[in-house]
């Protein structure tokens, strides 16, 4: 045995290194979601003649994406709170670039809902301007060859709404097979395209063949620049917020404390729900936050009946905190006011 490993020395080493190349370098088709950034918002969010004055801070947290090699998947499999997905079901199997398209309109969306709820809480002026349905993915039909992710529908048979829901309602009121026009803008380009429509899976209803969500943008009298960095998602809303509004008033709202957070919000105001939220806890433990601001959603019964024992995020952030991060306080918000009334009366 000791002849035969002297004589093929320099073929086992070359098979031992290619081994341990594959083990350690070579990329596998999943990734790993674990505890992110917990930012400091005085530093992301910019308004004019309006520093942040008070100690303490509004954290924005974050969960990292990992892409995963043979030796990093079984290491981590290990760890209690990262998790481990196919590359195919984090981007839902679109591309990298539609991704990360989609992610950056996440972000830019939360970044304006925030900034709108923020000014019209603090009474400052601010308009909202509509400006279409934003394609997040597309069926391969209809209009397919002609729309791609991230493109903006401005009007359909050159009638323009002002929301998703009455461009839903129009194109249902058209037959099935039926033609109709749509104006969008892609990279920046208008064009035209007319196309049937088609039945939309699983129901008797008309469509385009897109998944949509709202495009708006806001205009606002007081400067104010928001620079996420890399970040994407929509999970910042809350806590985009929070820190405008605190901000813009001048309050200490926060009470010198170190106060992270996640939630979604809606351009009314209401905080949704988000995922990765117990990465989120031991990100903002991990930097030093005292309090975390949890989204609650009540679970309907039509959930329940799915998933019996479903947990909300503040449920799952709760068990969490418990487990790695005994001394934070966990505190349940259904809104952004809701959110603002459980800070100023926290002791």
């Amino acid at each position: 045995m000791i002849k035969f490993i002297k004589k093929h020395k320099l073929g086992l080493s070359v098979i031992i290194a290619a081994l341990l190349a594959i083990l350690f370098f070579l990329p596998i088709p999943y990734y790993v979601e674990k505890p992110g950034d917990s930012s400091n918002l005085s530093k992301i969010v910019n308004i004019k003649n309006n520093p942040d004055k008070h100690a303490g801070k509004f954290m924005l947290t974050s969960v990292a994406i990992e892409p995963l090699t043979p030796a990093k998947y079984i290491y981590d499999k290990f760890v209690p709170y990262y998790s481990i997905d196919s590359i195919n079901n984090l981007t839902d199997g679109q591309s990298d670039d539609e991704y990360n398209k989609v992610q950056n309109f996440y972000m830019l969306s939360s970044i304006n809902s925030a900034i709108y709820n923020a000014y019209k809480k603090a009474d400052k002026e601010v308009e909202s301007k509509y400006n279409g349905i934003y394609v997040l993915g597309l069926h391969k039909s209809s209009f397919a060859k002609y729309l791609k992710v991230g493109d903006t529908i401005i009007s359909v048979d050159g009638k323009k709404f002002n929301n998703s829901e009455s461009y839903r309602n129009y194109i249902f009121s058209k037959k099935i097979g039926e033609k109709i026009t749509i104006q969008y803008l892609q990279n920046n380009k208008l064009k035209k395209a007319t196309a049937p429509t088609i039945k939309l899976p699983g129901t008797n209803h008309s469509g385009i063949g897109i998944i949509l969500t709202d495009d708006f943008s806001v205009k606002t009298k007081i400067p104010i620049k928001v620079n996420p960095g890399d970040v994407g998602g929509p999970s910042g809303g809350l806590m985009f917020a929070l820190q405008i509004y605190s901000q813009l008033t001048g309050e200490n709202i926060r009470k010198n404390m170190n106060v992270a957070g996640t939630g979604t919000i809606s351009p009314n105001g209401a905080v949704g729900e988000i995922g990765g939220i117990d990465k989120k806890i031991i990100a903002a433990k991990n930097n030093g936050a005292k309090i975390f601001l949890a989204p609650y959603l009540k679970p309907t019964k039509s959930v329940l009946k799915v998933e019996p024992n479903h947990k909300t995020n503040y449920e799952l952030a709760v068990l969490t905190a418990k487990k790695y991060a005994p001394d934070m306080k966990v505190i349940p918000v259904t809104s952004f006011e809701d959110a603002i009334n459980k800070l100023n009366n926290l002791r």
